[in-house]
């Protein structure tokens, strides 16, 4: 039998009404209730995404059997490699910010998995070329390549007015992280 501490209970997350009854934090008193409303409404869709996108992420690794990072240096190797760039162990630590001693760890990893192969590079005899191997690359395809065809599918239904407010929110959002980096 569940007691009623048990039963799972709504904890807002966004609405400053709760949060920030004082406005400490957040100014809200020149908003109408139907602004303030909006806005929590975007705040609660972007709360959704995030947990939607973890959980998409999760499976694609899941899939790959591999960790984020591993995630992220692949599809990496995979973009230089549709661009015709050739990608090197230098340039996989500085897209992941990670030292060379960690890079080269991941490398290992992946390479010991059969996702990655070190080749000598074809114009400096100090470097090697990183590819990804076929199988990778497919699977990458079935998982990461079919959640991005459907986000593009969502975006370029939006007007062209539409997507100029989004990417400026987004801008704007990315600047906020930017204001409050501790690094």
């Amino acid at each position: 039998m569940t007691s009623e501490t048990d039963k799972p209970q709504r904890i807002v997350m966004h609405d400053p009404r709760v949060l920030d009854p004082k406005e400490e934090l957040v100014r809200r008193s020149h908003l109408t209730d139907e602004e303030l409303a909006q806005i929590l409404a975007v705040l609660e869709a972007m709360g959704r995404w995030r947990e939607a996108e973890r959980a998409m992420s999760e499976a694609s690794q899941r899939y790959m059997k591999l960790g984020e990072t591993d995630m992220r240096a692949l599809r990496f190797l995979i973009a230089a490699n549709r661009q015709g760039v050739v990608a090197t162990p230098g340039m996989v630590a500085a897209h992941l910010g990670i030292s060379t001693a960690s890079t080269t760890k991941l490398l290992d990893r992946l390479s010991d998995a059969g996702h990655l192969r070190r080749l000598p590079h074809p114009s400096d005899r100090r470097s090697l070329a990183l590819e990804v191997t076929d199988e990778t690359r497919r699977a990458a395809r079935e998982s990461i390549g079919h959640d991005h065809a459907r986000r593009f599918d969502v975006v370029a239904a939006l007007t062209s007015a539409e997507r100029d407010t989004v990417t400026r929110f987004f801008d704007s959002l990315v600047a906020t992280a930017k204001a409050t980096d501790v690094s």
